[in-house]
């Protein structure tokens, strides 16, 4: 049965986010550097503020925020995220992605409408593609049903939600649905988006490290469908 939806999901009550969100807001906001947030943001080509927290930094601060906490429920994760993605700066949407990265787990396949809202927030690739292949894929590959939203997310008009369903199989290696991840190249192939045809290569290189004989007789076959981006992105391994 298909769970996903273009709604939007409520904030749950959760203690365990009242805690994390009050320490990670005070010891984030202490670290805030402006001169590196203005570099930040215009790297990101103004999708976000940010508060200018290196990588290695922020990462050390979570640790320290989620030091003693318990292990999370989905609603924790819900709330977490949720309540991350309603701060302005996007180094608090890294904490988020982060930590469903690390619990994605603890959710069930009703969880996927959530990461939809996210995917759809704030929408950029920073984001979109960690939530694909690490919250999105674990979700699907823990309930294969969820394959039938994959279908529809593919032929989404939103292209970040297509370009999740590119992308969730990206690790999966050898429990890849070839068959399936081919489909959705396809679907896509005539897309005029950079960022779709960057992830039909993208998804088809990383495949190839797997089975490189099936990436190759696919686009033997099909090639001609495709943007040259994403030819030499699927190529650039394994060779013509």
């Amino acid at each position: 049965m298909s769970v996903t939806g273009a709604g939007t999901t409520e904030v749950p009550r959760s203690d365990l986010a009242d805690t994390v969100l009050e320490r990670l807001t005070a010891m984030y906001g202490a670290a805030a550097d402006p001169e590196r947030a203005a570099a930040a943001r215009a790297y990101m080509k103004d999708v976000a503020p940010f508060l200018g927290v290196p990588t290695p930094e922020r990462r050390a601060l979570s640790r320290t925020v989620l030091q003693g906490t318990p292990r999370p429920d989905e609603a924790d994760c819900t709330a977490i995220a949720l309540r991350c993605w309603q701060l302005p700066e996007r180094e608090y949407h890294y904490f988020a992605v982060d930590y469903l990265r690390r619990h994605v787990g603890r959710c069930s396949s009703g969880f996927l409408p959530v990461t939809r809202q996210l995917i759809t927030t704030v929408s950029w690739w920073d984001t979109v593609d960690l939530l694909a292949a690490h919250v999105v894929g674990g979700l699907v590959a823990a309930d294969p049903k969820l394959t039938e939203d994959m279908d529809a997310w593919i032929a989404d008009d939103d292209l970040w939600v297509a370009r999740t369903a590119l992308l969730h199989q990206l690790r999966y290696k050898e429990h890849t649905d070839s068959r399936r991840l081919f489909a959705y190249c396809l679907r896509q192939s005539g897309h005029p988006d950079f960022f779709i045809r960057k992830a039909i290569g993208w998804c088809l290189r990383e495949y190839a490290k797997t089975d490189p004989d099936a990436v190759r007789d696919f686009l033997a076959r099909e090639r001609g469908r495709f943007a040259p981006l994403s030819v030499r992105e699927a190529l650039k391994n394994i060779g013509a």
